[in-house]
């Protein structure tokens, strides 16, 4: 991490990430990025759906491997790069049959490493293999729900999820957010931890430097009339009588409130819910 010195009011608390001598090219693969428009958090009707969303640099879209189709081929690991559209790192990898993908890396993943997707791949970091065969304990990220679907669960920067249990075709994982719930022993899971864990430590200094990445302001709800959020109008400050806080639709978003689904299809799989509020 990098403090910058208060030599402007946007660089007073200012931290970022120092990306030299981590990445190892700053022009990404041609054949592998596309052009993505930005949706400014709004549906195909143009209504928004998505609040604080909007604006922004103009940003090339990586097509990032998430599926790991190539099974027991092994690939090297040519460049780390950075990716505009997500916290972690990614990295170049050129398989032996010499395709090329985008994989997202774990930490301690450098440029010349060899990793493997197999059921009987070596328990080190980036490799790829089933869960039934990851021992308890381990950390994983790019954990899939359902065998085949893909990575869906610990993606993010620094993001890890670690095995606990394994018990008739199950295998209990730990979230990033708490959670314990059960995935099938059978899906793929990579082992290791997101790279970039430094990422949660970095202060923008600046709104501007927000509006660059496409994030708008937020409008407290007291500022707006009555008609446009449940806390707005009046001439006092207090929230009066209201018991809790709510959203500009009138559900609860206080601290400890449960907002899942009741009848979520998924309820039979979480073993422990996750810990909100204060206490947490």
């Amino acid at each position: 991490m990098k403090t910058h010195k208060p030599v402007t009011p946007g660089t007073r608390g200012k931290t970022t990430i120092t990306y030299r001598g981590v990445l190892t090219t700053s022009t990404p693969l041609k054949s592998l990025v596309k052009g993505a428009s930005q949706r400014a958090g709004r549906n195909s009707y143009g209504r928004v759906t998505t609040r604080h969303q909007g604006g922004g640099h103009k940003r090339r879209y990586r097509l990032v491997d998430f599926k790991f189709e190539k099974k027991d081929i092994p690939m090297t690991i040519k460049s780390v790069e950075y990716d505009p559209y997500r916290t972690g790192f990614i990295g170049l990898a050129v398989y032996a049959d010499g395709e090329k993908r985008y994989v997202l890396l774990p930490q301690a993943v450098t440029a010349g490493t060899k990793l493997i997707i197999s059921e009987t791949a070596p328990i080190e970091p980036g490799n790829r293999a089933m869960l039934k065969n990851i021992p308890l304990g381990t950390f994983i990220y790019n954990v899939e729900l359902k065998p085949g679907a893909g990575a869906r669960l610990a993606r993010s920067a620094g993001d890890y999820v670690e095995i606990l249990a394994r018990d008739a075709g199950y295998v209990d994982i730990k979230m990033p957010s708490s959670e314990i719930r059960k995935v099938p022993e059978i899906a793929w899971a990579s082992i290791g931890e997101v790279s970039n864990p430094e990422k949660r430590l970095e202060k923008q200094g600046k709104a501007g430097r927000n509006r660059w990445r496409g994030i708008r302001p937020t409008v407290r709800g007291r500022a707006m009339n009555s008609v446009d959020h449940p806390q707005g109008g009046g001439e006092a400050k207090g929230r009066g009588k209201r018991k809790r806080v709510k959203s500009p639709w009138g559900k609860s978003v206080g601290k400890g409130e449960k907002t899942r689904t009741p009848k979520k299809y998924s309820n039979r799989l979480i073993v422990s819910r996750r810990k909100v509020g204060k206490k947490r």
